[in-house]
């Protein structure tokens, strides 16, 4: 199973991955969070939340949001936990995308950052996300993008030499995935960080 891998992995990398990763979390997440303003009142769902940096973001602006955190790797939600243990309002489950542990209907804004290239089911995933955002809700996706020559060649690489990695996608792929989960593309856009990251965005609406 892909998801053991991915979790066995991220257990190992939990103690270094803040410090290993920084720019690149920092980069890209700041860049996400001023993507699409996220409404004070809104309830927020972080799908494969790591640990914690978004929620961190989020707080600092309004420290009153309401954020759930879900990730497969205990670790990496320790740190999270640890991090946000000040703020009532913010709750971290060990869950996968593929089965989210809420209500129908739970969420006004649904985030999903750095994590799509390791879902081994991502129709799966959307569904459940689709499930649980609000009928008037949004998702936000932010990932790896085969439309950059760089990160073809490391979704080759990656899906020869790493066992967790499933596959990225282009944008146009990624946007067929949430039209087959019955998702509406609102906007989108792709962004190179450096010489190496090429990524994609898009804000998707249920229909």
């Amino acid at each position: 199973m892909s998801e053991k891998k991915v979790r066995a992995q991220y257990e190992q990398l939990a103690p270094i991955y803040d410090l290993r990763w920084h720019k690149y979390i920092t980069n890209t997440l700041t860049f996400l969070y001023n993507w699409e303003q996220i409404d004070l009142q809104s309830t927020v769902l972080d799908v494969a939340c790591g640990t914690g940096e978004f929620e961190l973001l989020l707080l600092d602006k309004n420290p009153t949001q309401r954020i759930t955190g879900v990730d497969i790797s205990e670790k990496m939600l320790d740190i999270a936990r640890n991090k946000c243990q000040d703020y009532p309002n913010v709750e971290f489950y060990k869950a996968s995308a593929n089965s989210l542990p809420f209500a129908n209907h739970s969420f006004d804004v649904v985030v999903c950052a750095n994590a799509f290239h390791y879902f081994e089911k991502p129709l799966v995933a959307l569904s459940e996300i689709k499930r649980v955002v609000k009928p008037n809700g949004k998702l936000i996706i932010l990932d790896w993008s085969k439309d950059f020559l760089v990160c073809r060649i490391c979704d080759w690489m990656l899906q020869i030499f790493d066992p967790a990695h499933q596959q990225c996608y282009t944008q146009k792929e990624l946007h067929q995935l949430l039209i087959s989960a019955d998702f509406k593309i609102n906007r989108a856009a792709k962004v190179r960080f450096g010489a190496i990251w090429g990524l994609m965005v898009v804000t998707a609406l249920p229909y």
